[in-house]
């Protein structure tokens, strides 16, 4: 059995183990940045078209040092609603892989806008070294220059059909889901040091028909240290 003191008040202790008889209350913070920053941005594609291939990237993520020597990226949250409805049932997923050597960003679709305040949790933070992100307006991303994972980090996927999509509207055809902690058991983060980031593709070939709109946000921090 143990006792926490406050350094500051003798007479303030917390009983640990067998000698607590009253319960231990604790205040959850985020790391502490330092000299870095909390961030936090989303972004929207436009209709993606039917029947994109497998293995399409839809969201670019790239960090390259600076002051701050790692991003820590604690939530890439992904969604998906119907536009058009499939001609044929099949499977729709999304994927995050993690990129490294990524010398030359990626092009193509919608660039996020990251200068300046964009995506800072707060005014006083530094602005995101975060070189480039982007996101699909209608088919896939251009790759740049990199090397992705073999493997993914997570992933979501869904089974649609003709009948099924037109009964469940208004029901999303891909829920919220946090693709790094889909349980909100907050593991580690995914942890980039310079010319690294990742991706968000698409896992299988789209339904024949089927059309969407894809959302992504992504929540980091930017630190000297971890």
């Amino acid at each position: 059995m143990a006792v926490i003191n406050d350094p500051n008040v003798a007479a303030n202790v917390a009983g640990v183990g067998a000698v607590a008889s009253k319960g231990l209350h604790t205040i959850r913070l985020p790391i502490d940045a330092g000299t870095g920053g909390w961030y936090r941005v989303d972004a929207i594609s436009g209709t993606i078209g039917a029947a994109l291939a497998a293995n399409s990237e839809l969201f670019q993520f790239r960090f390259v040092t600076g002051t701050m020597s790692l991003a820590l990226v604690y939530k890439v949250i992904v969604s998906a609603g119907l536009v058009a409805v499939s001609t044929a049932a099949g499977p729709v997923g999304f994927s995050i892989v993690p990129a490294r050597s990524w010398t030359v960003a990626g092009s193509g679709g919608t660039r996020l806008t990251l200068t300046g305040n964009n995506a800072k949790l707060r005014t006083s933070f530094p602005t995101s070294q975060v070189n480039d992100a982007g996101i699909s307006t209608t088919g896939a991303l251009t790759v740049g220059t990199k090397t992705l994972d073999t493997q993914g980090a997570g992933n979501v996927l869904v089974h649609v059909g003709t009948a099924a999509v037109t009964a469940i509207t208004p029901a999303p055809l891909v829920p919220r889901t946090n693709l790094l902690d889909p349980d909100g058991e907050g593991q580690h983060p995914l942890v980039l040091a310079g010319n690294e980031g990742f991706i968000v593709k698409t896992t299988h070939v789209g339904p024949a028909g089927l059309t969407y709109a894809v959302g992504v946000t992504v929540v980091w921090a930017e630190v000297a240290a971890f």
